[in-house]
């Protein structure tokens, strides 16, 4: 178990916090599309600002080329960061030099100041150890609370850390994914489970391999389970399939089978010439896939396959949609899924971790988000750390604590 220094053991008051947080929401007119990220860190600003810290918000936004450009500038994600504090949030245009020591030296204590794109700054992406100086050099203390970007080794995130003395700590929303990750995959309660779905398996073959080592079933969805299911020499028709990766299915599938572990593959779907709404469907089993049919999401037997599953499980990570949830009717294998998650989760038989872009809309349209017991809106930090990956972020917050 890692060990971390959180805000409890933190005295704030009147001493400049630099916090780490991810600003980098959609955005939609040139304002807010979705504020789920900015939600998330409102506790850990609030708790800040009235213990009497003076409050300074770093954060990339988007992929600026190589300076600054006002098409990812961060001012306008101040006004939606003030209406969800319930008081006025600074701005300042740079994240160092004298503009942003002006704006800091202007602070009272509670103040409240989001400094401009760190990304402005080439020497960000590269983790300058001078560029993080000057970062740290605008605080008396270090919080991160960008679990979103920890995987990152950039100057913000873990540079400013490694290149100064700034005592350093996590934020409550830090906190919540790194105990939910604990209790994921360091101290799960057996049987546990794991859904990973989405488009392919090329991009979670590291993935695939980790959970074998952690789970008792392994259950697959998407497209990727078109290619297990030609791996087992079944007709899959125009189904989307990864034909140069179906060895590397058959040989996660010896795997597992070596191991004990089980792995669970569609036994029906629910096809149609085309991907397209309200297109013509049909359900068969996956041993009678048409030439011309395409797989586009699991049938009810798969849905009660994989329920059955779950049933018996103690624990479920999950990343990854079973098929194409953008798309009706083919939302329905994964909404019917995220509702027995959900309700095996409130009936304390089940502990649900779920993480990641595809997931977590999938579980906003299917309306559980809050039923589970934690999901995780980080992308490729969540993955890398199913991984067994070591965060950057995170890494550089365990030595500073030891």
């Amino acid at each position: 178990m890692k060990s971390f220094r959180t805000l409890d053991d933190a005295d704030v008051k009147g001493k400049r916090v630099l916090v780490r947080v991810d600003l980098n929401v959609p955005m939609q007119d040139g304002k807010v599309a979705d504020s789920t990220r900015i939600e998330e860190v409102v506790p850990t600003i609030t708790e800040l600002a009235g213990n009497g810290g003076k409050v300074i918000l770093l954060s990339h936004f988007g992929r600026p080329k190589g300076g600054p450009d006002a098409k990812y500038s961060l001012r306008p994600v101040v006004p939606e960061l003030t209406r969800l504090m319930k008081k006025p949030v600074a701005f300042a245009e740079d994240c160092v030099g004298p503009k942003a020591e002006a704006a800091v030296a202007a602070m009272k204590n509670g103040d409240i100041l989001c400094l401009e794109n760190t990304r402005f700054h080439p020497e960000e992406e590269k983790n300058d150890k001078g560029f993080a100086k000057q970062l740290a050099a605008l605080g008396d203390l270090f919080v991160e609370e960008a679990f979103s970007a920890a995987h990152r080794e950039h100057a913000s995130i873990a540079g400013i850390i490694t290149a100064s003395h700034l005592p350093a700590y996590v934020g409550r929303a830090m906190k919540a994914e790194l105990d939910a990750l604990e209790r994921a995959f360091e101290t799960p309660e057996h049987p546990v489970a794991a859904i990973v779905g989405g488009a392919k398996i090329s991009t979670k073959l590291d993935l695939l391999g980790q959970l074998l080592l952690k789970v008792e079933a392994l259950i697959i969805g998407g497209g990727m389970a078109n290619t297990f299911l030609a791996a087992q020499g079944k007709a899959i028709g125009k189904s989307l399939c990864e034909t140069d990766l179906i060895p590397n299915a058959r040989d996660i599938m010896a795997k597992a089978k070596s191991l004990g572990r089980e792995i669970v593959l569609p036994v029906d779907a629910v096809v149609a010439q085309k991907l397209a709404a309200y297109v013509p469907t049909r359900v068969v089993s996956v041993d009678a896939v048409g030439a011309d049919d395409m797989m586009l999401d699991i049938g009810p037997r798969s849905i009660e396959y994989v329920v059955s599953v779950l049933a018996r499980s103690k624990t479920l990570v999950w990343n990854g949609p079973f098929g194409a949830f953008e798309c009706e009717p083919f939302d329905n294998g994964t909404t019917e899924i995220a509702e027995a998650v959900a309700e095996l989760t409130e009936d304390h038989r089940l502990v649900s971790f779920a993480g990641g872009g595809d997931t977590v809309a999938a579980l906003n349209s299917a309306g559980v988000v809050g039923r589970l017991s934690h999901v995780s809106t980080a992308g490729g930090a969540f993955l890398e750390s199913l991984e067994g990956k070591t965060l950057p972020g995170v890494e550089v917050l365990t030595i500073r604590a030891s």
